[in-house]
């Protein structure tokens, strides 16, 4: 009896710690979407200009917001339907750490779920894309905005 008692501490101690283990590294990134280096040095050949944000925009709410969210929080209609979620593409630290070259890597490549679109838009249309993503993270107060650019192009 006494061994049967220990036996059930034991797995019930290691059960927790398995679990612990699992939400710390869930926690720090071990959903990480890894990106080659090549591809983070890419430089995204299209400016920003009023009209392609504007065409940017318009392929947005078409095929990204349903997940991503109207205005990228990642809370789209269908955002719970999915394990990992749907970026935050709002926050300002996450997008301030992804080059342009990794951006359009993620929106050509896609993992799931996410679709990948590389056969969907023409490289000109995701380098709008990513244009326009970055408009989500930017600061929208005059005053809040630091010189400098805020990613890494």
């Amino acid at each position: 009896m006494r061994t049967a008692r220990w036996f059930l501490f034991l797995l019930v101690v290691l059960g927790a710690v398995g679990l612990g283990v699992w939400a710390v590294a869930r926690a720090h990134g071990k959903d990480d979407w890894p990106v080659p280096e090549e591809a983070k040095k890419v430089k995204n050949p299209v400016p920003a200009t009023p009209e392609g944000l504007a065409a940017a925009r318009e392929i947005y709410f078409k095929k990204c917001s349903q997940c991503h969210g109207d205005t990228g929080k990642g809370d789209g209609d269908q955002a719970d339907m999915y394990n990992p979620r749907p970026a935050n593409l709002t926050d300002a630290h996450m997008m301030s750490q992804m080059t342009d070259g990794e951006i359009f890597y993620k929106i050509s490549e896609g993992r799931d779920p996410m679709p990948s679109f590389k056969k969907k838009f023409s490289d000109e249309d995701r380098w709008r894309l990513v244009n326009y993503v970055r408009t989500l993270s930017a600061p929208q107060n005059p005053a809040e905005q630091k010189s400098g650019s805020p990613h890494k192009h």
